[in-house]
């Protein structure tokens, strides 16, 4: 089994590689190619990789190239996990919003849009390139912003399911505080990528017994706390946001708290540095604990549990993952791409049936499913007209003002990666 991961640069990739390493019974590969055009990076992850894999027996071979058809060529799966223009293009994306009194976030509002569009046509280049040689395989895309990306993806053919590490990091969570094992946590995950409730915590499956109320009961405090929302919040509503709800729900005040400190993209280039020297020293063979900071956590689970179900081993595993919503939400479309629990095996994802959704959640994902289908479309066809209807649909922006103004600044600070621009 070959699986080859583009961005394998990225300071991600040992998190990725350690549990490739832990959880080789579930996804015996035998070939690991890392694929990346930074050299100097991938010299440095790519040592680290092999060492981990010899520290923990595992057999396959793990190699590196800026090659991508070479990388890519008879790969059974292909995982995404790129960023173009790197952590300086995400600074941009997180400051430059501010000024207009709008989010700075890369995956949500104006932020969001700037990284989509300068992300979707090189994902989907990649992915042309991997049809060409490895027409059967899967593409895993973890490549913010997932939503958008994935369907990209899925109109354009390619055999794609988008992943994103919120569902398994709150499984993980309650299974901690419930005392039970992961496995035994079941979760009625719904909505859109970076937009999801989790309205039910069953035990043992789809069908066992609700703990989400005891969880809120026992636990609100903690849960509100990592979630930098008031308690209040969680006990009317009764359910569980994610993080990025906060932008949403608590808009002006991270507004406010985000023009204070240093973006986190600086924060994470500063890590990247001290990661890149770290992996650098020929006597580490495991992840280092700086890694936890970075972001991703349980990625690498998530990754293993959908690429074995994809290509054959536990095929039928139910995930949360994002692919089309063909029915399963009736107030979208069926081209629309959701993120909630699927059936997953060799032939893709077939989402399970949720419960009708409160207006309160279906109107915000309605509305943010607008905007990425307008996000798309300019990140397609380019456009300063399209760009401007995209950030005008969307709910943390949504005055002409704003949208103007937005619109300038995008595509001042993204012109070299804008080929319309």
């Amino acid at each position: 089994m070959k699986l080859a991961v583009v961005g394998g640069g990225s300071t991600y990739t040992p998190e990725l590689i350690d549990g490739f390493a832990r959880l080789r019974d579930s996804l015996p590969i035998t070939e690991l190619v890392l694929v990346d055009p930074a050299a100097d990076r991938l010299e440095l992850v790519g040592g680290l990789a092999r060492r981990i894999f010899a520290k923990q027996g595992h057999p396959g071979l793990v190699s590196t190239t800026s090659d991508l058809d070479a990388g890519v060529a008879g790969a059974d799966a292909v995982l995404l996990q790129l960023r173009v223009g790197g952590q300086a293009a995400r600074a941009q994306d997180e400051t430059w919003p501010l000024e207009c009194g709008c989010i700075g976030q890369e995956t949500t509002g104006a932020g969001g849009l700037a990284k989509a569009l300068r992300t979707v046509p090189v994902v989907l280049d990649i992915a042309e390139r991997v049809r060409r040689t490895s027409p059967d395989a899967w593409i895993i895309d973890f490549t913010n912003p997932v939503g958008i990306v994935t369907r990209a993806l899925l109109q354009a053919g390619h055999k794609a399911v988008g992943l994103c590490n919120v569902a398994i990091g709150f499984q993980r969570k309650f299974a901690k505080l419930l005392d039970v094992a992961p496995t035994d946590v079941h979760l009625n995950h719904v909505g859109l990528n970076h937009l999801t409730w989790e309205m039910g915590v069953r035990l043992g499956g789809p069908d066992g017994e609700d703990q989400l109320p005891r969880l809120l009961a026992e636990h609100g405090d903690t849960i509100a706390h990592d979630l930098r929302l008031p308690r209040t919040v969680l006990d009317r509503l009764g359910v569980v946001p994610s993080y990025y709800l906060r932008y949403f729900y608590g808009h002006d005040e991270a507004v406010r708290e985000l023009g204070t400190k240093p973006s986190r993209a600086a924060e994470v280039a500063a890590m990247e540095k001290e990661l890149l020297a770290m992996y650098g020293d020929p006597a580490l063979d495991e992840k280092p604990a700086l890694l936890g900071k970075r972001g991703g956590a349980f990625y690498s689970e998530a990754a293993v549990d959908l690429a074995a179900s994809l290509l054959g081993n536990g095929a039928g595993a139910v995930q949360v993952v994002n692919t089309y919503n063909n029915g399963t939400l009736p107030f979208l479309a069926d081209d629309a791409v959701i993120e909630v629990q699927a059936r997953v095996d060799g032939t893709g994802a077939v989402p399970l049936a949720v419960p009708a959704l409160d207006p309160l959640y279906a109107g915000l994902v309605a509305n943010v499913t607008a905007y990425e289908e307008l996000a798309l479309e300019a990140a397609l066809r380019g456009g300063r007209d399209r760009v401007f209807k995209a950030l005008l649909s969307h709910p943390l922006i949504g005055q002409h003002e704003y949208a103007e103004a937005l619109t300038d600044r995008l595509v001042a600070h993204n012109r070299e990666h804008l080929a319309w621009a």
